[in-house]
């Protein structure tokens, strides 16, 4: 090649043109790679997306159009002073896996748009009154695996639009009266995993149409014949693993929407007649099914209702094979089902 050629192929200040475009791109890439202390951010068409985990920094002012804010996994005592302010346009924040033992009352007041509010696992004892005051809007509240032991009903004031509840996962050995009087939105209501013996009476009063109730993983030994009665429309219910050894014969009166009820591992040896009546077959199938098994059923006469409503309904129960008779001593170890069929 002559040098003239050679000439006609170098860039102006003499770099190898294929060289020269590398180089500008590698430049280009290093400019646009966020820094390992920048949190993510996204437009997402209404507005800003931020996303902070470690190794990255948690910001201390959010861009005007901020809709979505996630600091998680900080192991955060405190948040940022302001750090909500000039962000109005905030619907979901989501706090999980940090150590959070208090929240200012007036942490929500500049997001009022606020829809989703995460609070998993942090370290909350309680919560200040008022903190709700702004949030109106707010649709979905998670509080699980935090460290109440005890609620106020002052706590949830001002959520008028809140249709998910989720207090699992805490200490809770006992709840006020009232809790839910406000709430009338409430859809789903999660209580598992606490220490719960007793209910109030009027707990579910308040909520117009309540879908799902979970109550299982706690320490209740009685269920009343009044506690699921003002909500006709219940459709999931779940009492698992308490110490369930009675159940009022009205308890499921008028659930004639129920599509599944989950009773298993609880200390039923019997229930009255007329438990089932509102349930199932011949009225309506449960859609999703029912579960009664890990109980120590004791398989005499006083379970004939139990007998004929089985029968009519075992296409939709789960763990035949561990529905067990545990007496009388003739009985032991048989599957109920078929005990129940054999009548």
């Amino acid at each position: 090649m002559s040098s003239r050629s050679q000439e006609q192929n170098q860039s102006p200040g003499g770099l190898d043109p294929y060289l020269s475009r590398t180089l500008f791109l590698l430049l280009l890439l290093a400019a646009s790679t966020p820094s390992p202390k920048a949190c993510l951010v996204y437009n997402l068409g209404n507005g800003s997306s931020i996303n902070c985990h470690p190794t990255a920094e948690p910001p201390h002012h959010l861009p005007a159009d901020t809709v979505y804010l996630a600091v998680e996994f900080f192991n955060l005592t405190q948040l940022p002073a302001n750090i909500l302010q000039g962000a109005s346009n905030l619907q979901e924040l989501h706090l999980s896996n940090n150590r959070l033992e208090n929240l200012s009352a007036k942490f929500l007041l500049p997001v009022p748009q606020l829809k989703v509010l995460d609070l998993t696992h942090n370290a909350l004892s309680q919560l200040p009154a008022g903190l709700f005051q702004a949030s109106a809007a707010l649709h979905t509240l998670v509080l699980k695996e935090n460290c109440l032991e005890v609620l106020r009903a002052s706590w949830l004031n001002g959520l008028k639009a809140l249709a998910y509840l989720d207090l699992s996962g805490n200490r809770l050995q006992m709840l006020p009266p009232g809790l839910l009087a406000n709430l009338t939105a409430l859809q789903i209501l999660d209580l598992g995993d606490n220490q719960l013996e007793v209910l109030p009476s009027d707990l579910l009063r308040g909520p117009l149409r309540l879908e799902r109730l979970h109550l299982e993983s706690n320490r209740l030994r009685v269920l009343g014949g009044d506690l699921l009665a003002p909500q006709p429309g219940l459709r999931y219910l779940f009492l698992q693993n308490n110490s369930l050894a009675t159940v009022a014969a009205s308890a499921f009166q008028g659930l004639k929407e129920l599509d599944m009820l989950d009773l298993s591992d609880n200390l039923l040896t019997s229930v009255p007649t007329g438990l089932w009546a509102s349930l199932g077959q011949p009225a309506r199938a449960m859609k999703e099914g029912f579960d009664i098994s890990s109980n120590p059923w004791v398989c005499d006469k006083n379970l004939d209702d139990l007998y004929r409503w089985l029968v009519a309904n075992n296409d939709t129960m789960f763990s035949r094979k561990d529905t067990l008779c545990a007496g009388p001593e003739d009985m032991k170890g048989r599957v109920l089902l078929e005990v129940a069929r054999s009548q």
